[in-house]
């Protein structure tokens, strides 16, 4: 039977007169359909958001953790619904899901385990003489208010888990606009908040308003971004929409993780199997759909030639087309749009000069993995983010130079280094302007409880449980005079 993804508004599942499709991007059939809020849907969801959260910021940490734990649990019980709603509706291969979902429920964990600890700090301030008759300051963290969560497609449950689970640990009320192309994770998840409220605890029960999902056109969305109710905006999703919300969103916390164009440098000292190993699945995976995908290489001259023989062996080996195969690593882009748009810049960059070594070829929104020599920094495949599965390979004579070449980006999300040499990694260290680098590791590597987030036109704050905590959050001090 067909799904159909209903509105999660103020604890009950509503529909709309506006119901929409959604195209499985593997084989281009319809998948499901999804509601879409109206105007008059999103205030009343803006209203709950604001009533909930007086009684959400007042339930004890016990509360919190429970239900964050909870969800933790649903989310591995519901694991094959939700592999198989990504694979359908994102076209994300069903070992790359899975994966996901771990993820996702490992989130949930760890923010039931930071709500317990989510505190503050206490300040000396009888330091000068003017401060002998106070006692100790007490600094700590209280939620700034309801959250708009905005995701993307290419990680439809754990992007959102990233959201959700922080606010959820402060006492923040979600309001949660999934991806137009792959809602029906975030349907799940609100199922699984459902589940995990009528086994709450009933001195402390939670509001039901606590989370809402809701799909709904961009125009829709934009009420929710300018409503005063809303204290915080966390957006994931391309650059140009992201400092463009910023700009609507007046007075009010913002958090962006936008996107990258993440480089890799290989130096002659490197484990080259292994580097080239990473670079391929960095690179490919997911059709390279990822924000920290690796898409430029920077290899030392000196091994240049043996690098790009190992990573066209290592693509080679990479399973590509249907994401309900559990050998592919290589899906479908999400969209005709999408392969369009990646075959244009490659078709450019061939005009230009670069060389096609391998793929650049297409089968439905498939894409063969592509690897290009011979490029200029101003193409396309080089300084923008192509979100497809294309890497472009450089050559380099001097360290130093190979750094410049990364932070000529407009971007700075991640980056990676494989070297053997401290002296090397130190430089690295201090000159990249990125919001993280990898050594010996592809940019591509996230671990869900480290401060993740850029710098540049790759976003503002950062994601990671406690990280995102406190951005969705704000200090409040106690200062006591004591006579």
């Amino acid at each position: 039977m067909e799904r159909r993804h209903r509105l999660w508004l103020d604890g009950s599942w509503t529909e709309s007169r506006d119901v929409r499709e959604i195209r499985a991007p593997y084989t281009g059939r319809r998948a499901a359909r999804a509601d879409q809020a109206d105007a008059s849907q999103m205030r009343r969801a803006l209203a709950a958001a604001a009533g909930a959260f007086p009684r959400l910021r007042a339930l004890s940490r016990h509360a919190r953790s429970r239900l964050l734990a909870a969800m933790a649990a649903g989310l591995q019980a519901r694991r094959a619904e939700l592999v198989e709603m990504m694979a359908l509706e994102a076209g994300k291969p069903v070992a790359l899901a899975d994966v996901e979902v771990s993820r996702a429920a490992a989130t949930f964990t760890a923010a039931a385990e930071e709500a317990k600890r989510y505190g503050g700090e206490v300040i000396p301030i009888d330091i000068d003489p003017s401060g002998r008759a106070f006692a100790p300051a007490v600094s700590y963290w209280a939620p700034r208010g309801p959250l708009l969560a905005i995701t993307p497609f290419n990680f439809p449950l754990n992007l959102a888990a990233h959201k959700v689970a922080p606010a959820l640990a402060v006492g923040a009320p979600v309001l949660l606009k999934p991806a137009p192309q792959a809602p029906g994770p975030a349907t799940l998840l609100a199922q699984v908040f459902e589940s995990a409220l009528r086994s709450g605890d009933a001195q402390e029960p939670i509001p039901a308003a606590a989370l809402q999902v809701l799909n709904c056109p961009n125009d829709v969305a934009s009420l929710a971004v300018t409503d005063p109710k809303i204290a915080t905006l966390s957006f994931t999703g391309s650059a140009a929409v992201g400092w463009r919300l910023q700009g609507q969103a007046v007075g009010k916390k913002v958090a962006l993780e936008l996107g990258g164009n993440a480089a890799v440098i290989v130096h002659r000292d490197a484990d080259l199997p292994r580097a080239a190993a990473r670079c391929a699945a960095g690179g490919f995976a997911y059709a390279g759909q990822v924000c920290i995908s690796v898409q430029r290489i920077l290899v030392h001259e000196d091994v240049s030639a043996r690098f790009c023989r190992l990573l066209l062996r290592e693509t080679a080996r990479l399973g590509v087309g249907d994401p309900f195969d559990a050998r592919t690593t290589v899906g479908p882009l999400i969209d005709p749009a999408a392969a369009d748009r990646v075959l244009s810049w490659i078709a450019e960059a061939k005009i230009r000069g670069a060389r096609v070594v391998t793929g650049g070829t297409r089968k439905g929104n498939v894409i063969a993995p592509t690897v290009l020599t011979r490029v200029r920094p101003d193409m396309k495949v080089v300084c923008e983010e192509i979100f497809g599965p294309v890497v472009v390979l450089e050559s380099y004579s001097d360290f130093g130079l190979a750094l410049e070449a990364v932070n000529a980006s407009r971007y700075g999300l991640q980056a990676g280094v494989f070297t053997d040499s401290a002296r090397l990694i130190a430089e690295a260290v201090s000159r990249l302007e990125v919001g993280a680098v990898l050594v010996n590791e592809v940019p591509a590597y996230r671990a869900d409880v480290m401060p993740y987030g850029g710098v540049k036109a790759s976003g503002l704050g950062r994601e990671g449980v406690r990280y995102a905590m406190e951005d969705y959050s704000e200090r409040r001090t106690v200062v006591t005079w004591r006579g």
